[in-house]
């Protein structure tokens, strides 16, 4: 038996030592993962749009307290401590060992921090732990461009381990849930650190051994104008929509807001089910409607129109029509009618942009035919994503005889092709498509890519980041660029429908408005807002840019149920281009007649030169 035993003894001590002794320091040795810290974000000017700040939690170690029910009874009174924070605190001690810490609530006030402190010595086994956590200080005016972070959960934790990240999230308590802090969650989170430390045979820490320190998150900076977004959210006040501003010159988006909104800071700590039933309204502040809203254009992409119309040669500059206020196919009972129920008279294609004429744009469409109008206007986006860099992006509808078979299931009729003309029907397309079109017809066919991000922060200086691009339009006439072009000045400088709006402007604009007919109105009846439920009233929309000969701001607005888009989405345009071009000074104003002709001269006070 001494025998037996001495043999073993042999085995295991001199035999199998290197073995046992690598299985002991394991037991003895725990490699814990650090958290790195989020990187920051700020505007094109610097100004911090997310930060992180410290916060301070409240953390219970279950084994050293006697009696746990009391003892949370007593805090709950003390710190007026929600049941809702009480009944996840008991979820989350299920999971956990009884020596680890576990958060009761996790963001104390500098007062509840006072509070506690003072009695802290009456509490056994309850500390308050300080971290870092995201922040955002614009709240609602840049929620749906930012987005925000909130607690991982088990979908986020299958996402991870799929795409091989989970152990850079060992230590991390949150991640980017929607707008820019998802789309860029892999720079702005960083690298897990690590530390080697020395337990006991219970797990408890006893001492560090050495520290590998976690590599922070890269701070990025926006294209976002935080002025100008601040301005969006002021013209609104309230009012559904969302208004889309870009940089022409190299796609950079400068505002983008979306109403209502909500405050991100919500998410961050974990929102309550109380504040979540008060984000779930008919409102829908937690959509973007200036990505993912889906609007027929109407008449803002009339000028897009015309120019399929002039290079299928369908039209010529010189071509006119007799607008009296209907517009009737032969053999068909159905009338179309225009805005303007006694017409506009003579028109052509220059003042069909400038009023708004819906007559000159039926005859245009009915002869492009749907497949020449669908092939051209998919050129400029319609009917497929922008490549914008968020995930919340709808891709709108760019019909065709094949999608309305598919999605609806009917056959593709004329008077479809007629109800195209003035960008109702099937049509369907997202505020940012409308902005990235809009960029295209001033950038004359050059297809820039909108992003939101403008590069990284390094040593202090910004690197920007490559413009994006798609193959460019072809055209068949340049010329017929300018006669677009032209037209949408005449909307905004001659007799159009925006010319009221930027009366007395201090730069040069050019647009086109538009007014979106959510209802069908009967053969006989006329529209009366007053008549219908504020859901089924017109949308008022309005595309822009400005300065006319070398534009550095395009503007989408969109405004549901709100009526005219010169009288309601224009000057909201107006508020934004105003806002870009404070301090700027621009050559004395002089409208010119079509292409180029000087016609009048528009004086302007030198008030508001100086605007």
């Amino acid at each position: 038996m001494i025998g037996m035993v001495l043999t073993n003894l042999y085995y295991l001590q001199i035999s199998r030592f290197e073995d046992y002794q690598t299985r002991a320091n394991g037991n003895r040795i725990k490699v814990l993962p650090v958290a790195p810290n989020r990187g920051l974000i700020y505007d094109r000017n610097g100004i911090l749009l997310a930060e992180n700040r410290p916060v301070f939690s409240l953390q219970v170690i279950p084994e050293d307290i006697e009696d746990l029910e009391l003892t949370i009874k007593a805090l709950s009174s003390l710190l007026d401590i929600d049941e809702e924070d009480v009944s996840d605190f008991y979820k989350d001690l299920k999971g956990t060992r009884r020596f680890k810490p576990v958060n009761l609530v996790n963001r104390l006030t500098s007062k509840e921090v006072a509070l506690f402190s003072a009695k802290q010595h009456k509490y056994p086994g309850v500390s308050i732990e300080a971290r870092l956590a995201r922040y955002y200080p614009y709240g609602s005016a840049l929620t749906h461009v930012l987005g925000y972070v909130a607690k991982i959960n088990k979908k986020d934790l299958q996402k991870l381990s799929e795409a091989g990240f989970e152990a850079n999230y060992a230590a991390t308590y949150d991640i980017g849930k929607r707008g820019i802090e998802k789309y860029h969650e892999e720079k702005l989170h960083g690298k897990v650190g690590f530390q080697e430390v020395e337990v006991n045979n219970q797990g408890r820490i006893i001492r560090i051994l050495d520290f590998n320190p976690p590599a922070p998150g890269q701070d990025i900076v926006l294209n976002i104008d935080m002025k100008l977004q601040l301005e969006a959210e002021k013209a609104f006040d309230g009012k559904k929509g969302s208004v889309v501003a870009i940089d022409p010159r190299d796609g950079g988006v400068l505002a983008l807001y979306s109403s209502p909104s909500y405050d991100p800071n919500l998410f961050v700590h974990g929102i309550s089910s109380k504040n979540y039933k008060k984000l779930l309204t008919t409102d829908r502040p937690l959509f973007n409607r200036a990505t993912q809203g889906q609007y027929p254009p109407a008449s803002t992409i009339k000028p897009l129109l015309a120019l399929a119309g002039l290079e299928e040669k369908v039209i010529t500059l010189e071509s006119e029509i007799n607008d009296y206020g209907k517009y009737k196919l032969k053999n068909v009972e159905r009338v179309w009618r225009d805005h303007n129920p006694w017409g506009h008279g003579k028109v052509n294609v220059t003042k069909a942009i400038e009023v708004s004429c819906d007559i000159f744009f039926y005859d245009m469409a009915y002869k492009l035919g749907i497949d020449r109008i669908s092939e051209n206007m998919n050129e400029f986006g319609f009917g497929e994503y922008t490549g914008i860099d968020l995930h919340e992006e709808a891709d709108g509808i760019m019909p065709s005889r094949g999608i309305v078979k598919a999605l609806f299931n009917r056959p593709w009729y004329i008077g479809d092709t007629i109800n195209i003309g003035i960008g109702q029907s099937y049509w369907t397309a997202t505020p940012i498509q409308l902005t990235q079109a809009i960029t295209t017809l001033v950038n004359k066919g050059r297809r820039i890519i909108p992003q939101i991000i403008r590069g990284n922060m390094q040593n202090d200086a910004v690197v920007v980041q490559d413009i994006k691009e798609r193959r460019p339009i072809a055209i068949k006439d340049e010329h017929n660029w300018d006669i677009v072009l032209d037209a949408m000045y005449g909307t905004v400088n001659r007799k159009g429908s925006a010319r009221k709006a930027f009366r007395g402007a201090h730069y040069i604009s050019a647009g086109k408005t538009g007014t979106a007919q959510l209802v069908t109105i009967g053969q006989d009846e006329k529209y009366d807002a007053e008549k219908l439920s504020k859901k089924n009233r017109d949308n008022a929309m309005y595309v822009g840019y400005a300065p006319f000969d070398k534009p550095q701001i395009a503007v989408t607005v969109v405004l549901e149920n709100a009526g005219h888009g010169g009288a309601e989405a224009a000057p909201i345009a107006r508020k934004m281009m105003d806002n870009y071009f404070k301090g700027q000074t621009f050559p004395k104003h002089t409208v010119i007649e079509y292409l180029g002709q000087e016609q009048e001269e528009l004086e302007l006070t030198q008030a508001e030169v100086q605007l």
